[in-house]
């Protein structure tokens, strides 16, 4: 496998591609990344069209759940979304912030950061900020975010660990995440492992779930639960372009699963409780703590 920064040059090519893709042939393919498959269904991505805040000019297909809907978002936090992409979930989290909060959306891709920029201007929010950056190095200070979003990305950064290093220092005393990401259980196939199309499709760059949990657990998190969890299959016709027809047999048939995931998970403390312009009180507490670990 390429080494850190191919990696990443690889997965800022192909996004800079995908952000002139409609959503349609994104969603047909793994995150944009892959030859879109004949079947006609959405192999990862879920629907947010029912969504308060959805933005349709943002919506580029490219995510594998709904984190926003589980992030427990209140009125007035600072919310962070990493690999904000055109801006979908960080309108959608504005959404839930409401002209009081502050949202962050972070991406690496400038052509990405100025969609999302364009697409906000357009809708007239001057609390919802764009900034290019990694987000294994947020362009962002510390314990600045009540909450972290992110949607089918950080299977996309060779250095997870970093990211979540990053994600703890980032969040204030008490705050949170929710992520959905795409992890393995079992091996893949080492042509599906090493190929750079499936890298930037979300799949190659997946880790072992329990290996994610665990990042979670040594970089300080605690209460980390999983929110939601659904089997991704990936389609013969895609398949076919890496495998043979009996490896496909043997891929589908075998004990390797691919899941997207959305977990949860708390930064220890407290948060304070902050003041409206209206002179209310804004309760941020984060839920109780007591049943630390991974589920």
């Amino acid at each position: 496998m390429k080494n850190e920064q191919e990696l990443k040059n690889i997965v800022k090519e192909r996004y800079t591609k995908i952000a002139e893709q409609g959503k349609v042939e994104n969603a047909s393919s793994c995150c944009g990344a892959t030859t879109p498959s004949t079947k006609v269904y959405n192999i990862m991505m879920d629907d947010y069209s029912e969504t308060n805040g959805y933005a349709e000019d943002a919506d580029l297909g490219l995510g594998c759940g709904l984190p926003t809907q589980y992030a427990k978002i209140k009125e007035g936090n600072t919310v962070i979304d990493l690999g904000s992409g055109a801006g979908n979930d960080c309108f959608v989290a504005r959404h839930e912030t409401g002209a009081q909060g502050k949202v962050i959306g972070i991406d690496f891709t400038p052509i990405m950061i100025e969609k999302a920029r364009a697409n906000a201007d357009k809708l007239g929010y001057n609390n919802v900020e764009f900034r290019e950056g990694d987000i294994d190095k947020m362009p962002v200070g510390d314990s600045s975010a009540d909450v972290i979003v992110s949607n089918c990305v950080l299977n996309l950064v060779p250095n997870k660990k970093k990211v979540f290093g990053e994600m703890f220092r980032v969040l204030k005393s008490g705050g949170h995440f929710s992520v959905s990401d795409i992890v393995l259980v079992g091996e893949l196939p080492e042509a599906l492992k090493t190929d750079a199309e499936m890298y930037a499709g979300c799949v190659a760059g997946a880790i072992q779930k329990e290996e994610y949990l665990q990042l979670m657990l040594d970089q300080g998190f605690e209460n980390i639960k999983i929110q939601k969890e659904k089997p991704i299959v990936l389609p013969d016709d895609i398949l076919g372009k890496y495998l043979s027809r009996a490896e496909i047999k043997n891929f589908n048939m075998g004990r390797t699963g691919i899941f997207s995931i959305t977990v949860y998970a708390e930064k220890p403390g407290k948060l304070e409780k902050k003041a409206n312009k209206k002179g209310s009180e804004i309760q941020s507490k984060a839920p109780c703590t007591s049943n630390n670990g991974c589920c």
